[in-house]
């Protein structure tokens, strides 16, 4: 854990030369410090404004011309006394204020320190405190809209309204206990029933959108497989639009995977190359069609591509028998410029759900990636639903579901209500750590530390 007492300092904005550079200070000193430096005093000036000055060594060298932001106590990010101080995006004037900032009593912020202050000054929740690094990380419309969500406090005012529930009824079951001679029932059975069987499906709920959140939130990993010369390069540059993969008749050309990524309506997709699938004596080319086979387990979706004027339905059928079950597939079946009508009409009646394209002429394309938004359910999201991307709150989430089974199992068979109240307590203690209503030094150091420094 931090030492909260310290006024600390970093820089905000990225390493590197830029138009601007910006540092920020939090803790009870800050005005004082900064006041020290600057070239005026700030000690009694108004939250939330602004002052031109100058920033000076010790020695009296001029450093920068800088505009410092001050807010007071309990008016800003941290709950803290703040100063943002702008000045030129030189790593030089940087680096310099940074040491006068240090000569003068700062000390130099820890990763996520600015953010767990927050946290620990009633600024924010646990989870919308993870939301801020999600938010910074974010690549994409969708990732961004998960993490703005949770930031500003969706999933957390959920969470608390179901646990203020549980909290209700166990206290009504553990008051129960106190009257065990009497034989006084506080809590009905059947309504805690009722809330138990209702707080259930929601949080299981949450829990089925860690998939898709994650994905998101990640790069949603697709691997393009298939048999040699079925399309696969050409289709990863038809996807992205360049020529990222060597194209070439010769079959095995693709040794190794090929990764690329692209944004498809606010989703990011990993799109992963792989060596044609085939019996082979090349020692090289044999590791490549391990790697595609290898690929298919560790994505979300695969894209089986086959070329149509080529293999018949029989041996697509054939090829898919061999890849998971459980993994979502498209089937894509690439070159049908070439098909005749006949050929045509003889994939149209197939049982298997296809999408046709032509790679080499960018036919369908938009197609097939909109196959892909509805193999990932992006179009079942509605604005403000609450998708769950952290593997933390899923572990929770999980933890409460196991102890909310036995509180209903109990119920079920009529349990005492001891056995019934410790269940509840579980799951009231598993939804507590997502939102920090119960945490520990460990576990705030092991979520802030993947922070980034001045955030």
């Amino acid at each position: 854990m931090f030492n909260n007492q310290d006024t600390i300092c970093a820089l905000a904005t990225p390493s590197g030369i830029g138009a601007i550079g910006m540092i920020r200070l939090s803790g009870d000193k800050s005005l004082e410090i900064t006041s020290k430096v600057f070239s005026k005093s700030l000690m009694k000036v108004a939250s939330h404004t602004a002052h031109f000055g100058t920033i000076k060594d010790k020695s009296g060298e001029l450093i920068d011309e800088v505009l410092i932001t001050v807010f007071e106590n309990g008016k800003s990010f941290t709950g803290e006394e703040s100063v943002e101080i702008s000045c030129h995006g030189s790593s030089f004037i940087l680096q310099k204020i940074m040491a006068i900032l240090l000569e003068n009593g700062c000390r130099i912020a820890n990763p996520g320190e600015f953010t767990q202050r927050a946290f620990l000054n009633g600024k924010m929740d646990l989870s919308q405190a993870e939301a801020v690094a999600d938010l910074i990380a974010s690549q994409s419309k969708s990732a961004h809209s998960i993490a703005m969500n949770q930031m500003r406090g969706g999933f957390s005012s959920e969470l608390k309204d179901l646990r203020e529930q549980l909290i209700h009824f166990a206290s009504l079951v553990e008051l129960e206990l106190d009257f065990a001679e009497e034989d006084v029932e506080f809590a009905d059975r059947t309504e805690l029933n009722e809330l138990v069987t209702n707080v259930l499906a929601y949080i299981k709920k949450l829990a089925g959108s860690f998939e898709l959140g994650n994905a998101i939130k990640n790069g949603v990993p697709i691997a393009i497989v298939g048999r040699p010369n079925a399309g696969k390069s050409t289709l990863l540059n038809a996807l992205v639009n360049e020529e990222r993969a060597i194209v070439s008749e010769i079959a095995g050309t693709t040794r190794d995977t090929i990764e690329e990524r692209i944004v498809i309506e606010g989703v990011d997709f990993r799109f992963v190359d792989t060596a044609g699938l085939r019996e082979t004596d090349d020692a090289i080319e044999k590791i490549g069609v391990e790697r595609a086979l290898k690929q298919i387990g560790v994505s979300s979706v695969y894209i089986y591509l086959f070329d149509a004027t080529v293999l018949s339905i029989e041996e697509v059928n054939e090829d898919l028998s061999k890849f998971p079950e459980e993994i979502h597939q498209v089937v894509v079946a690439n070159k049908t410029d070439l098909l005749s009508k006949e050929q045509k009409e003889v994939l149209r009646s197939s049982d298997l759900d296809l999408v046709s394209i032509s790679a080499k002429q960018k036919q369908s394309i938009d197609v097939l990636k909109d196959s892909l938004l509805k193999v990932i359910n992006h179009h079942s999201l509605s604005e403000g639903d609450t998708i769950v991307s952290n593997a933390r709150h899923y572990d929770a989430l999980m933890k409460t579901i196991e102890s909310l089974d036995k509180t209903k199992e109990g119920l079920d068979s009529e349990v005492t209500g001891d056995f019934i109240a410790m269940d509840i307590r579980q799951a009231m203690f598993h939804l507590g750590t997502i939102t920090g209503d119960i945490s520990t030094d460990d576990l705030l150091g092991n979520i802030f530390s993947k922070f980034c420094i001045g955030k």
